[in-house]
């Protein structure tokens, strides 16, 4: 009978609070430390992850040296399909908060998403991705945040600044014309979409199931800067 096994845990810089990585078969799972037993991510059930990479890249990948950023390394399927669609010339950079998640995709839990980190485009950076949104202006042709559970900050409240409408000002500014910003949500937002709007992006709302065709399905917004 499979069960979990805590492998190691990860303080969140600037809180009380940690992340948990356990073992559960041949899987991986993150948890809050403390937390009601719900899982933030695991490695099974990771289709929603990848389409927040796949969908604002297939749109940008003709570019010439397109750059993007993601927010939230998470178990690093995000970042794979990030590279799997976009060019040799390309570089992703990735921020990532809790230096013990990097850690975590450098070892056994990396070769689940295949190793992303060691993918000559990607650059790691450890640091809260707003810090490098603020100031940032026409830097990146794609960015894509999944540093939380939605809109409303769940494992540090300081991520509520990025889903506010200065914080999406501000991604509207770091992208390039054309630029495509993508936000991950475990449920659907109409006052986060709306907010989007009214900042100038032009918003689509995808369902995308966690795994396969079928069971749980996750928010995706994809919205695109004008001019």
């Amino acid at each position: 009978m499979k069960r979990f096994i805590l492998l190691d845990s990860a303080p969140i810089p600037g809180t009380s609070g940690a992340l948990c990585l356990f073992q559960y078969g041949e899987d991986f799972v993150i948890k809050i430390a403390g937390g009601d037993g719900g899982q933030l991510m695991n490695t099974r059930m990771h289709g929603s992850e990848d389409a927040l990479a796949a969908i604002p890249c297939q749109q940008v990948a003709a570019r010439t040296g397109v750059r993007v950023l993601i927010g939230g390394l998470g178990m690093g399927f995000t970042l794979a399909a990030a590279l799997q669609h976009l060019g040799a010339d390309a570089e992703v950079q990735v921020a990532e908060l809790v230096p013990g998640v990097i850690e975590w995709n450098r070892g056994a839990l990396g070769e689940k998403a295949g190793k992303p980190l060691d993918d000559p485009r990607t650059r790691v950076l450890q640091d809260d991705v707003a810090n490098l949104l603020r100031g940032a202006e026409r830097a990146y042709d794609a960015i894509m945040l999944d540093v939380d559970n939605g809109p409303e900050g769940l494992t540090q409240r300081g991520n509520d600044w990025l889903y506010s409408a200065e914080g999406l000002r501000n991604c509207a500014r770091a992208l390039r014309p054309g630029g495509v910003l993508a936000v991950w949500s475990a449920s659907a937002d109409r006052r986060f979409a709306e907010r989007l709007r009214k900042v100038g992006f032009q918003v689509q709302e995808r369902q995308v199931h966690a795994h396969g065709n079928k069971g749980t399905r996750h928010t995706i917004w994809i919205a695109e800067r004008q001019g």
